[in-house]
């Protein structure tokens, strides 16, 4: 079995593969490894390698490798479902959450994040689907929802997330992210300074990567299959 530095690697040369044959320069795209459900262990042997940024889905289980990892110069994501009564350590402990849908999320995130730490950067979480089993705000209520979290003090709002469907083939797969980086295009016309599109997992990068992705979220090619999910959170990146 390859050990989470060759699949690091592998990972990173696919990124940039996608990166040259959307006519994108390298480096545009970032990796990040989606640790949820991950031992400690894996991420040291990751940041070995040289990855810095982890995503975390479930509070529950992040704040143990937060602590152990506290040496360690890495950049928190939380990328999962966010409860009220979860905002404070969120907004406590990680740089980026992507998955801000409700401005009453967002004003407690900002109301919770301390003073002496830089501003939270968040992603609005878009849902284009439409599927009402799916998280996220809906495109058309996207430009007031943004302006709004834009105006908080101590949240910095970077861009949009989605998580789609899976899709049956390349030219599907585009479809969503396509709709994301057009409402992103249409914000930024609106006034907002977005420079992020969160969107792309391993099964889906070179689709969203071609639609302008700027951070993929890649679990399983970083760190190989994991057990099943742990009650509610994302599906598996």
């Amino acid at each position: 079995m390859n050990s989470i530095a060759q699949r690091l690697e592998s990972v990173r040369e696919h990124i940039t593969h996608a990166e040259k044959q959307a006519g994108r320069p390298p480096g545009s795209v970032q990796l990040l490894a989606v640790s949820k459900t991950r031992p400690a262990e894996d991420l040291r042997a990751a940041l070995g390698a040289g990855q810095t940024r982890f995503g975390e889905s479930y509070l529950q289980d992040a704040r143990p490798k937060i602590t152990a990892l506290a040496d360690a110069p890495i950049e928190w994501h939380f990328i999962g479902p966010i409860q009220s009564n979860k905002t404070r350590e969120i907004a406590e402990h990680f740089a980026w959450v992507h998955s801000v849908e409700r401005l009453k999320i967002a004003r407690r995130l900002s109301e919770q994040r301390p003073p002496e730490l830089p501003p939270l950067n968040v992603c609005l979480q878009i849902n284009t689907s439409g599927e009402a089993s799916k998280a996220g705000a809906s495109p058309a209520e996207a430009l007031t929802l943004a302006r709004s979290i834009a105006e908080l003090p101590r949240l910095r709002l970077r861009g949009l997330m989605t998580l789609p469907a899976p899709a049956g083939d390349f030219e599907q797969q585009r479809v969503p992210f396509r709709q994301l980086r057009q409402l992103f295009d249409q914000l930024n016309a609106e006034g907002l300074a977005l420079d992020t599109l969160s969107m792309g997992m391993t099964d889906d990068l070179e689709a969203a990567i071609a639609e302008g992705s700027t951070i993929v979220r890649i679990g399983t090619a970083v760190f190989g299959a994991r057990a099943p999910n742990k009650g509610r959170g994302t599906k598996d990146e």
